[in-house]
C-alpha cells in the first residue's frame, strides 16, 4: 500500500502546522531517511521528539531541501550547507523587518 501523497512543497514555502514523520519528511526532502539520520545527528537539521517519535514542521523541511539544494549544486559537505542555510535565512528575517520598519515609518512619518 502506498503512503498518501505528500503535499507539495516550494522550496520557501510554509505549511502552517504540518507535521512530518522522519518517513515522510525524507520523501519531501527527495533523500533518504539516513540522510535525514545523519544530517540530525550532526546538527543540521532539528527534530522535534517530544511525542517519542521524530517529528519534523515546515520550516525544517524547507530548511532541509535549502540544504540539500546547496549540497548537490556546489557539492558543499553538510556543516557548509547549514551555515550557507543560516545566512540565507538571517538575510530573509531582516529584510522582512527592515520592510516592517519601512512601513511602520511611512504610517507615522
Amino acid at each position: 500500500m502506498q503512503p498518501p501523497a505528500l503535499p507539495s512543497v516550494a522550496t520557501g514555502e510554509l505549511l502552517a502546522g504540518a507535521v512530518f514523520s522522519a518517513v515522510e519528511f525524507a520523501q519531501a526532502c527527495g533523500k533518504s531517511p539516513h540522510w535525514v539520520l545523519t544530517r540530525v545527528e550532526a546538527g543540521v537539521l532539528q527534530v522535534d521528539t517530544t511525542s517519542g517519535a521524530w517529528r519534523f514542521d515546515s520550516q525544517s523541511l524547507v530548511r532541509a531541501r535549502r540544504i540539500a539544494q546547496l549540497e548537490a549544486t556546489y557539492d558543499a559537505d553538510p556543516q557548509l550547507a547549514a551555515l550557507t542555510a543560516d545566512l540565507i535565512e538571517e538575510v530573509t528575517r531582516l529584510r522582512q523587518r527592515l520592510q516592517a520598519l519601512a512601513g511602520a515609518h511611512a504610517v507615522t512619518g
